[in-house]
């Protein structure tokens, strides 16, 4: 036999290393981009901070104090669940722009319940968070099912839902001392209790418990993995098994109820059920998720960037006005910090590919 015949010698003559990519060293800034491309709210943590330590600088005692750090928390708690629920919704590559009227027409349907029909607050606040899922899933049938953008559904819904509250309330507002004295589970979000100097209230702890159930959602259970996969690309997700409609019908539900909690939690914060509350609630809640580094493409973000996004609009508010500044100088700075969000975006993007 030939030595060309002889398989088993040529292969016991070849080489034995495992095959790998020569991928090269990578400079500071190749581990910089990596770094941010893996971890998303790597970016709003930086700026977070970097954002407190100048304040902190800046303002001293009357910024650095706990107090003033938890007082931060108490002003972002109804920011803060709302961008939650714009989170799921924008990871799906959609966008809802009726979070803040579905936040103020369950609040009101809470209290309506309560003072018009005389039924127990339990009941009021379970049908007001059931009225505000119901309205989420209407939003995600329309979406999924309508084939609808979802652009064109939330803000057709937006208006709906933001009529309905002035006319079922008939624009009248439920005094705060009459939910103390005849409804006081309603005002149970806006309890305040003291940690040393600290004063927190238990919207916060809810906002706190959310951001981490949800961050844990997301990153480790089935349904968390098929709600970026159908962010990323709904096609591919769709040939992978995932069930596209269901998936998007569950997140604008979802979306629905944290927005009715977001309700309850309005009343507590205020103190009063008022129809014209929360009137920029969509806004500040795209704000929140931008900043906090979610993608507007969807697939791509982390539930915690959001959390930052909106401590850095809370940071920047509290900050420059113990400064005395401007409340221009406030709206001027958060509309450059989402330019610059973007454009981090668009880069990471563009390194990734």
């Amino acid at each position: 036999m030939s030595q060309s015949e002889n398989y088993e010698a040529v292969v016991t003559d070849s080489a034995s290393e495992v095959a790998h990519f020569d991928e090269g060293k990578k400079g500071i800034v190749g581990r910089f981009h990596h770094a941010l491309h893996t971890t998303p709210a790597l970016v709003p943590l930086i700026v977070l901070i970097g954002a407190v330590v100048i304040f902190g600088l800046l303002l001293g005692s009357r910024f650095f104090s706990p107090f003033a750090l938890t007082l931060i928390l108490q002003q972002v708690q109804i920011v803060g669940i709302v961008a939650a629920a714009q989170s799921l919704v924008i990871l799906t590559a959609g966008i809802d722009l009726s979070v803040g009227a579905i936040a103020v027409i369950s609040s009101v349907v809470m209290g309506q319940f309560t003072f018009r029909y005389g039924l127990p607050p339990a009941v009021a606040v379970a049908f007001g968070l059931a009225f505000g899922t119901a309205i989420g899933a209407l939003n995600g049938w329309l979406v999924a099912r309508m084939k609808l953008p979802p652009f064109i559904v939330t803000l057709g819904m937006w208006q709906i839902v933001l009529a309905a509250n002035f006319l079922y309330s008939a624009n009248e507002t439920i005094r705060s001392q009459d939910i103390a004295a005849e409804a006081p589970l309603l005002q149970l979000l806006g309890a305040k209790f003291k940690l040393g100097g600290a004063v927190f209230t238990l919207g916060v702890v809810f906002m706190v418990l959310l951001v981490v159930v949800l961050a844990y959602v997301l990153k480790h259970t089935a349904w968390g993995r098929h709600v970026y996969a159908v962010g990323d690309d709904p096609e591919a997700a769709e040939l992978s098994g995932v069930n596209v409609k269901g998936v998007l019908i569950s997140v604008y539900a979802l979306a629905g109820l944290i927005c009715a909690f977001a309700g309850w939690a309005l009343i507590g914060r205020i103190g009063s059920v008022s129809p014209t509350s929360g009137q920029l609630l969509n806004i500040e809640s795209i704000t929140a998720v931008v900043i906090g580094g979610i993608s507007l493409f969807g697939g791509r973000g982390s539930i915690l960037g959001t959390f930052f996004g909106a401590l850095i609009v809370g940071v920047f508010t509290l900050g420059l006005r113990l400064a005395g500044a401007d409340a221009q100088w406030t709206f001027l700075l958060i509309g450059a910090l989402i330019i610059g969000a973007v454009a981090v975006d668009q880069w990471i993007r563009k390194v990734a590919a």
